[in-house]
C-alpha cells in the first residue's frame, strides 16, 4: 500500500469508528466485567491528532496493556488511572527515522533526550554505522538485540546496518572496489542482518570506509534490501557543491534496484549551495512521479555535527585511523593539506570560524570545546589549518564539530516538503551534565530538541507547516519507511506509544551552549502502555522494545 492509500484508509477507518454509537466503542474493550474498571488508562477530552494528516479532533482514548483499546466518548469509571487532556494535543509517540544510539543507548538506556522530547521509537545505525555485525561480542544483530533487551530501555529501538561497518568486516578499508570475496562476504552479513531484525541499510558516502564505495557496490547491496523489502538510508556523497550529483546517483540505485529510499538530512551547506536547494527537492518530486519509492528527512537547525576528518582527502583517511594520522605526519602531506583546507573549509559561511569544536579524546584540549577553530588557531599562533590537523591528531582522530552552514530559509522550505519527514540525526544521552572530570563533549542541541522545535518554530510561530501535517511527519510517515506496522498511528489496536502535549507551550529549550536542557509543553509520554514521561519529568521506567524487521 502506498503512502496516500494509506493515509485514505486510515482516515475511512476513523470516520466509520467516530461514527458508531457509545455502546459500540464500549464492545470494542477487552474482559469487562459490569461495576470492573476496563481500561488501564484513560485520556480524556484530549484534541487528537491521528497521524494521518487528517483533521484534528476531541476524543477519549483508553490504553489496556500497551494497546489503544477504545477511542470515542469513554465513561470515567472504565479506567484505572486517569488523565484529563483537555486544552492538550494527544498523538502518537514521535518515531526518530535517523538516529545515532547504537552504543549511546547502551550507556543512557532511560534515553532522557528521547523521550522527555516525545520520541518514543528510534532507528539507529546511520550514516554506514552500526554497532553490529562485529568481530567483537556482540557480534551479531541476535546478540545486540539480546542486550539491549536485558538491559532495558525507556524507547523502542529499531537498527539499520551500516554499510561501512560491513566494508571493514569484510576488509575492504582502502580505496577501490572490493574483490570478489568481500562483497560477496558483505552481502551475505547485510542478509543475515535482515534475517535477525534489521530493518535495513544505510551508507555514510562522505566517511571512511563508505567513501571509497562506487556506485555499482551500493547497487548490489541494494537489490538485496529490495528483495527483502528493507529501507536503504543513504548519507549522500556530497551534502556541498555536488549535492545535485549525489542525489542523482541515490536515485539511480534506488530505481535499479527498486529499493525504499530514504535520503539522510537533505541539505545543502555552504553558502554556495544554498541555491541548490530547491533544485535537491525537484529532483526528488521527479523521482517520485517516475515512481521512485524515495522520502528525504530532516532537522530544524541551520548546523551540522560530524568528524573533522570529512574535510580529509579519501587517499589520506584511508586504512584506519592509525594509518591516517602517519600520514599527518608526513612533511609533504601535511603541506598539501595545509593549501587544500582552507579552500574545502571555505564552503561554509565564515569558514573556520563557523566550524565549533564540539568533542575531542584528549583531556589536554577539553577547554577548547565549544569554541570555534579560528578562535583556537588564535591561541595557539597557528594558521586554521594547522589548528585543524593538530586537533585530529590530538584526539586520536575522533574530533567532532559543529558546523554553521544552512540557510534557515532553505531549512523551512525543507521541512515543509511534502517528501520530507522529520528526523534528529541525533542520540540518547543523559539529560545530567557529565562532572568537569568527565565532561568530553558538548552535542548538537538536536538529540533534545528537534521535535518540538519543529512544532514551535515552524508550525506556531512560522505556520510553515500545519500541527496535523508536522505530526505526519513524525509519527505514520517514518512509522510506514521504517516499515512499522503497528505504530505511527492512533487507531484501535495500534500500539500506545503516546505523547501529550500543549501545542501553545511546546518549545525546545536546548541550545548550542546549553545543549543539555529539556523542552516544554509535554505532559506525558507514553511507550507500550507505561508512562515514561510525566509533567515534563522522567518516570524511570523502561518499557521499550527492540523492534525486528516484520514486526
Amino acid at each position: 500500500m502506498n503512502e496516500r492509500d494509506s493515509r485514505t484508509t486510515s482516515a475511512l477507518s476513523r470516520r466509520a469508528f467516530l461514527g458508531t454509537s457509545a455502546a459500540s466503542i464500549a464492545s470494542v474493550a477487552l474482559g469487562r466485567t459490569r461495576g470492573e474498571p476496563d481500561l488501564d488508562w484513560l485520556i480524556t477530552g484530549a484534541t487528537l491528532l491521528d497521524g494521518t494528516g487528517q483533521a484534528r479532533f476531541v476524543a477519549d482514548l483508553g490504553i489496556v496493556g500497551d494497546t489503544i483499546r477504545a477511542i470515542g466518548q469513554i465513561a470515567p469509571e472504565r479506567a484505572q488511572r486517569a488523565i484529563d487532556g483537555r486544552g492538550l494535543a494527544l498523538a502518537p509517540g514521535f518515531i526518530d527515522l535517523h538516529t545515532h544510539s547504537d552504543g549511546s543507548i547502551l550507556t543512557c538506556p532511560t534515553a532522557d533526550s528521547r523521550v522527555l522530547q516525545g520520541v518514543t521509537t528510534e532507528i539507529t545505525g546511520n550514516c554506514g554505522s552500526s554497532e553490529v555485525p562485529s568481530s567483537t561480542e556482540p557480534k551479531s544483530f541476535e546478540g545486540y538485540f539480546a542486550r539491549l533487551r536485558e538491559l532495558g530501555l525507556s524507547v523502542n529501538h529499531g537498527a539499520l546496518v551500516g554499510h561501512g561497518t560491513l566494508r571493514e568486516l569484510a576488509g575492504a578499508v582502502n580505496q577501490g572496489a572490493p574483490t570478489a570475496t568481500e562483497l560477496q562476504r558483505m552481502g551475505a552479513e547485510l542478509e543475515r542482518a535482515l534475517d535477525e531484525g534489521a530493518l535495513g541499510f544505510s551508507t555514510g558516502l562522505e566517511y571512511t570506509p563508505g567513501r571509497f564505495a562506487d556506485g555499482a557496490e551500493i547497487l548490489e547491496l541494494a537489490k538485496l534490501a529490495a528483495r527483502a523489502g528493507a529501507l536503504y538510508a543513504t548519507h549522500m556523497r556530497n551534502e556541498v557543491r555536488r549535492v545535485v550529483d549525489s542525489i542523482d546517483e541515490s536515485l539511480a540505485i534506488a530505481e535499479q534496484s527498486g529499493v525504499r529510499l530514504q535520503i539522510s538530512h537533505l541539505k545543502a551547506a555552504g553558502k554556495p549551495s544554498w541555491p541548490l536547494a530547491a533544485t535537491c527537492l525537484e529532483r526528488l518530486e521527479r523521482a517520485r512521479s517516475r515512481g521512485v519509492d524515495v522520502f528525504a528527512d530532516a532537522y530544524p537547525y541551520t548546523a551540522y555535527h560530524t568528524g573533522l576528518t570529512i574535510y580529509l582527502p579519501p587517499e589520506v583517511a584511508e586504512g584506519g585511523r592509525a594509518a591516517m594520522l602517519a600520514r599527518l605526519r608526513d612533511p609533504a602531506t601535511r603541506a598539501r593539506l595545509l593549501q587544500l583546507l582552507p579552500d574545502a573549509v571555505g564552503d561554509d559561511p565564515g569558514g573556520y570560524a563557523q566550524v565549533v569544536l564540539s568533542a575531542i579524546g584528549s583531556a589536554e584540549h577539553q577547554r577548547f570545546v565549544g569554541q570555534d577553530l579560528a578562535a583556537i588557531a588564535s591561541a595557539w599562533g597557528v594558521a586554521p589549518a594547522e589548528a585543524h590537523l593538530r586537533l585530529i591528531e590530538a584526539g586520536g582522530g575522533t574530533a567532532s564539530y559543529i558546523g554553521h552552514a544552512m540557510s534557515e530559509e532553505n531549512v523551512a522550505q525543507t521541512l515543509a516538503h511534502p517528501l520530507v519527514l522529520v528526523a534528529s540525526d541525533g542520540s540518547s544521552q543523559s539529560l545530567a551534565e557529565p562532572a568537569a572530570s568527565e565532561r568530553v563533549a558538548r552535542p548538537h542541541p538536536r538529540s533534545f530538541g528537534t521535535f518540538p522545535r519543529v512544532l514551535a518554530r515552524y508550525v506556531r510561530e512560522q505556520k510553515r507547516l500545519t500541527l496535523e501535517d508536522a505530526v505526519h511527519k513524525m509519527t505514520a510517515l517514518p512509522a510506514d519507511r521504517a516499515g512499522l506496522l503497528d505504530r505511527g498511528r492512533l487507531g484501535l489496536g495500534k500500539k500506545a506509544d503516546l505523547v501529550l502535549f500543549d501545542p501553545q507551550t511546546i518549545a525546545d529549550t536546548a541550545t548550542f551552549d546549553r545543549p543539555r536542557s529539556a523542552p516544554l509543553g509535554i505532559r506525558a509520554v507514553f511507550v507500550n502502555g507505561v508512562m515514561v514521561v510525566e509533567s515534563g519529568r522522567h518516570t524511570g521506567a523502561r518499557p521499550g522494545r527492540v523492534l525486528r524487521s516484520g514486526a
